[in-house]
């Protein structure tokens, strides 16, 4: 027999609805077992679907489970500020104001909560593994690789591929071969490319797009807050810990906007989030 759950669909790095990242988020998925997590997040065919858990870790707030459509994520950035948000929007009783801790397949993950309703998440560390391929370049279908910067794995549960081009015009302009971009993710073994360069007179500093495959074609990723928190990691191992502000999903006529911010040693990736759909669902 099916019950109705609380139920909302969220707009993540965005002010502005229908700019963003979209999250459906299940708010009561006690009794759901994982095969019905797994049938709900195929039917919403979103990138990701979230379902809220009673925490079994004293230190956490709740618990979060996260499905694509093809399998569970140990954590994901988007998913983790869409939900805190339909949760603090729905009332959430939070065990110390101004912050929530999150329990994910991961581990706990914090998340502050600014004056004008951002949220940030700390990002959890990568280990990250240079990597050369020199056919890169085909792949992408662009030789605006800036070649001064290293290529890296980046692994925080999930596998980012980290490009730096020479200029934001040049991430735009990457379209990738989609035969060799396969053949790059599998040898990479990552879950996507995030190519990224420097903007030029705008109020954010680097234009980023997050590229993968979805089952034999080619996708992009609106706004990315894993592979975001893996380049703050990217520019830590690199000595830099300054602040800045991310532009990413122009590419499909979108406007994500991503904030990182450093203290002490921790990087944060915040922004904020719109409620779209707010109501229940039988599953």
């Amino acid at each position: 027999m099916t019950q109705a759950r609380a139920f909302k669909q969220v707009d993540v790095f965005t002010s502005s609805p229908l700019n963003g990242n979209p999250l459906a988020v299940i708010m009561a998925a006690e009794g759901l077992s994982t095969e019905q997590m797994q049938a709900a997040a195929r039917w919403t065919h979103l990138s990701e679907t979230t379902f809220v858990l009673p925490a079994t870790d004293a230190a956490a707030d709740y618990r979060v489970r996260i499905f694509t459509p093809d399998g569970e994520l140990p954590f994901a950035g988007h998913p983790t500020l869409g939900t805190a948000h339909a949760l603090l929007e729905a009332g959430i009783s939070l065990k110390n104001p101004g912050q929530i801790v999150q329990q994910c397949e991961l581990g706990l993950v914090t998340i502050k909560i600014a004056d004008d309703g951002a949220l940030a998440f700390a990002a959890p560390e990568a280990t990250l593994t240079e990597f050369n391929d020199a056919p890169l370049g085909s792949a992408l279908n662009s030789e605006a690789i800036e070649t001064r910067l290293p290529v890296m794995i980046a692994d925080m549960g999930i596998r980012f591929l980290l490009v730096p081009m020479v200029s934001a015009e040049a991430v735009l302009a990457i379209k990738p071969n989609v035969t060799e971009f396969e053949r790059l993710l599998k040898k990479a073994r990552v879950t996507g490319v995030m190519p990224f360069g420097p903007l030029q007179n705008a109020e954010e500093q680097y234009e980023v797009r997050g590229l993968l495959l979805e089952h034999g074609s080619l996708c992009e990723d609106p706004v990315t807050g894993s592979a975001n928190a893996c380049l703050a990691r990217y520019f830590q191992a690199r000595g830099v810990e300054l602040d800045y502000r991310v532009r990413q999903g122009t590419a499909l006529q979108r406007a994500g906007r991503l904030s990182v911010s450093w203290a002490a040693g921790t990087a944060w990736i915040g922004g904020q989030t719109v409620t779209i759909i707010d109501g229940t669902i039988h599953i």
